[in-house]
């Protein structure tokens, strides 16, 4: 009987970091929180088109708020979580990375905002996971508007630049120069 008690025992000191309702519920609306977030940027990139879509955001978010809410709850100084946010970032820089595709015959450059995207995702979950849930809602919303709102302002500036580029380039052979656009 006595191994059953060292047993329960190490079980119940293993899951000992949300001792109380409070500590909980502070985790919950902190994960919840950049789930929900990224989810709706995920949302916003899929109902789009885009490679990275719903789930995508949502991992992103969730996964840099518990890599900052971790650290925080074993005590770890605020001074020391930089190191963390050094890694986070470098981390999803190659996420981004990933999303970027250059079409050579075409000459453009896609995937930009998307990579854009899941780098603003993290920052939000960093901030829902540090506690921050009111700037992490702002910043959610000035995406939308960015991602949604501006985007017809962007096609209309990028219809123009191709515009300039094909008549300042026609006697060129045919040959475009790259053209990088935000529209991904």
């Amino acid at each position: 009987m006595a191994s059953i008690d060292i047993i329960w025992d190490t079980v119940r000191t293993e899951f000992s970091d949300l001792q109380d309702l409070a500590s909980f519920t502070r985790v919950f609306i902190r994960l919840m929180l950049a789930v929900i977030l990224g989810g709706i940027l995920g949302y916003e990139r899929q109902s789009s088109g885009k490679p990275a879509g719903l789930r995508t955001h949502m991992l992103v978010s969730l996964g840099a708020a518990l890599f900052v809410l971790v650290p925080l709850q074993s005590g770890m100084p605020v001074n020391d979580v930089s190191r963390v946010l050094q890694g986070v970032i470098a981390g999803i820089g190659f996420l981004g990375a990933g999303a970027i595709i250059k079409m050579s015959e075409e000459g453009q450059i896609k995937g930009l905002t998307t990579a854009a995207s899941i780098w603003l995702t993290a920052a939000i979950g960093i901030a829902a996971g540090m506690g921050r849930e009111a700037t992490a809602v702002f910043a959610t919303v000035l995406a939308l508007i960015i991602l949604g709102a501006l985007h017809k302002l962007d096609k209309h500036i990028s219809a123009k630049q191709k515009k300039h580029h094909a008549h300042e380039h026609a006697s060129d052979n045919g040959a475009l120069p790259p053209v990088y656009r935000d529209e991904d």
